[in-house]
């Protein structure tokens, strides 16, 4: 009765089901690894951030490029504000309101976006207070540059001048005429009445929308296996069927319908040509 699963069609379903069910499986893996080495990477930086605040802070320069391992970490520049920017939309505790950015021009020629603190509304120039005047030491946390979507970093142009959307040095650039650090600082402390802006999570380290795509991907691939399982039993039970009524001499419904039609049309054949031959009067 299994003697059809030695056939070229069932051999080519076998190999299919033996090959399709490690390979979900493997795929399934995977993606839970690659969620729970988020989790992982979640939780390190949140030690990370906590030990972070209690380090004495390092000069700019021992901690570029920024990195997952250098985010967050107490670091210290000199130089002399410049420019001034506001970043709108930016939500703290439950309120919309904005970013004051400064650029720091540092003895290398270089400015480092400071961000000084945030304060609620919408945002206005004349809500912001100035920069201290003359050489400044400043000290707060390092960050990473921001990238459209991450943390309610808006993606939308547009703005009035004096604005960006984004802290980094690719929106910044097109905004002042020198050059950036691939980075930013939020300080520890911000002068009054602005609010200290906290520090953000590093990059690709915290449970946001990709880490759950990887579980949802998880459940996918386990569900597919068990799907290639569930229809080659289907297929088999099929074949097993029709094996057993084959052998008891039951024939499909359609063969059936065939028989009656093709006994019929003996039947009234001779009717038929009965009729054709008799002449008409």
């Amino acid at each position: 009765m299994y003697r059809f699963l030695l056939t070229p069609r069932w051999w080519g379903i076998n190999v299919f089901v033996l090959l399709a069910i490690p390979f979900c499986v493997f795929m399934g893996s995977w993606q839970l690894s690659r969620f729970e080495s988020r989790v992982d990477g979640h939780r390190e930086a949140k030690a990370q951030a906590a030990s972070a605040r209690t380090e004495a802070a390092r000069p700019l320069a021992e901690l570029l490029p920024v990195d997952q391992e250098t985010s967050g970490r107490q670091v210290t520049a000199r130089g002399h504000y410049a420019d001034q920017l506001l970043v709108p939309d930016r939500e703290l505790d439950g309120r919309n309101g904005f970013y004051v950015l400064t650029l720091l021009r540092t003895d290398a020629g270089k400015a480092l976006p400071v961000v000084r603190g945030w304060l609620p509304g919408a945002a206005d120039p004349a809500k912001a207070p100035a920069a201290p005047a003359g050489e400044v030491t400043v000290s707060g946390a390092l960050q990473a540059s921001e990238q459209p979507g991450d943390n309610g970093v808006s993606a939308r142009g547009g703005l009035p001048a004096g604005q960006t959307a984004a802290i980094s040095a690719a929106s910044l650039i097109n905004l002042v005429p020198y050059d950036l650090y691939d980075a930013w600082v939020t300080l520890d402390t911000a002068d009054a009445p602005m609010t200290t802006v906290p520090v953000s999570a590093a990059p690709n380290s915290g449970l946001d929308l990709k880490a759950f795509q990887n579980l949802g991907y998880t459940g996918e691939w386990f569900v597919f296996a068990g799907f290639v399982v569930f229809m080659w039993f289907r297929l088999l039970r099929r074949e097993v069927e029709a094996a057993r009524d084959a052998a008891l001499g039951i024939v499909p419904e359609e063969a059936e319908e065939a028989k009656e039609a093709e006994v019929a049309e003996k039947v009234a054949g001779p009717a038929v040509q009965e009729e054709a031959s008799t002449p008409v009067r």
